[in-house]
């Protein structure tokens, strides 16, 4: 009876890969332990998840953010802890439902930027010569226009709907997020294990998902932290301008956009909606940072 022995590169080989992944979850596990000790990205986190918590759930917590009352623009008190509109509607069950564009469009723009400029920039770090300046030139000119004016722009001309205004976000801010993950893959293109695989005749497809994308994940994963923030901004600051959600929605912008001409006699119609976006767009950034210096550590 004949017996299969294992050879022996095949079994250097699965240990070696075993050994690799080890090393991998006791890093992560490490790193998620010492982001769980610093304060700010907890008191960060909480917030981030209450919103989304309101978001999804105003409805069960029995909030009527289009319900009209009988008071108009009263001011905030027990039976109304925000105050109430110039329709009579709860101001706190507006801002408790406003979330729900910006928690959508937000993140999925923000997913789609990495997607599409982590993409990008692989390809032209890897690859580098005429593929890398022409992709370079590109982001270069879009980089420069400012993003605010080149949102509008396209969501002018392609509509307001919510699948326009994800894949808008997600153009305007793949060049950017390009950029940096081109110079991370040029930082690790001379390394050891980047030849080995060339050397191995690993096509550049299997290098660039399998070697390149795992060595630069935390960069990655702080590009798409930080562009969600902004991404919340800016989908908050299109309501605003009329260009993203219309009456009669409790998007945060449209409410801060419709209530300005009230903000001397009624701040609280303002200021509350106002403060929901800031919180939101802050404790973002700041779950941002903690990440990028945890990984940097």
């Amino acid at each position: 009876m004949a017996v299969s022995i294992p050879s022996v590169s095949s079994t250097a080989a699965e240990g070696q890969s075993a050994l690799q992944v080890a090393p991998v979850n006791a890093v992560s596990a490490r790193r998620l332990l010492a982001l769980l000790r610093r304060p700010t990205f907890v008191i960060s986190a909480v917030i981030v998840l209450w919103w989304v918590f309101a978001a999804i759930f105003w409805h069960v917590l029995g909030f009527n953010p289009n319900a009209l009352g009988a008071k108009t623009l009263a001011a905030p008190s027990w039976s109304d802890p925000f105050g109430t509109d110039e329709l009579g509607r709860s101001v706190l069950a507006r801002a408790m439902a406003g979330g729900d564009t910006a928690l959508v469009i937000g993140p999925l723009g923000a997913i789609l930027a990495t997607a599409l400029g982590g993409a990008l920039g692989v390809i032209a770090g890897y690859f580098r010569g005429i593929v890398d300046t022409i992709l370079m030139r590109i982001f270069d000119v879009l980089v420069v226009l400012p993003p605010i004016i080149l949102l509008i722009v396209l969501v002018t001309g392609f509509g307001a709907s919510t699948p326009s205004l994800i894949i808008c976000i997600g153009v305007v801010f793949a060049p950017g997020i390009a950029r940096i993950i081109r110079a991370a893959v040029l930082g690790e293109m001379g390394k050891g294990y980047v030849t080995s695989a060339k050397l191995q005749g690993e096509s550049a497809l299997r290098v660039m998902a399998r070697e390149l994308v795992p060595n630069i994940w935390p960069t990655l994963l702080i590009q798409i932290t930080l562009s969600l923030a902004s991404a919340i901004l800016m989908t908050a600051t299109l309501s605003f301008l009329g260009l993203g959600a219309q009456p009669p929605s409790s998007d945060w912008g449209l409410s801060i956009s419709n209530n300005l001409g009230d903000i001397q006699i009624a701040w609280w119609t303002v200021l509350f909606p106002a403060l929901a976006v800031a919180s939101v767009v802050v404790s973002v950034q700041l779950i941002a940072d903690n990440i990028k210096e945890v990984t940097s550590q």
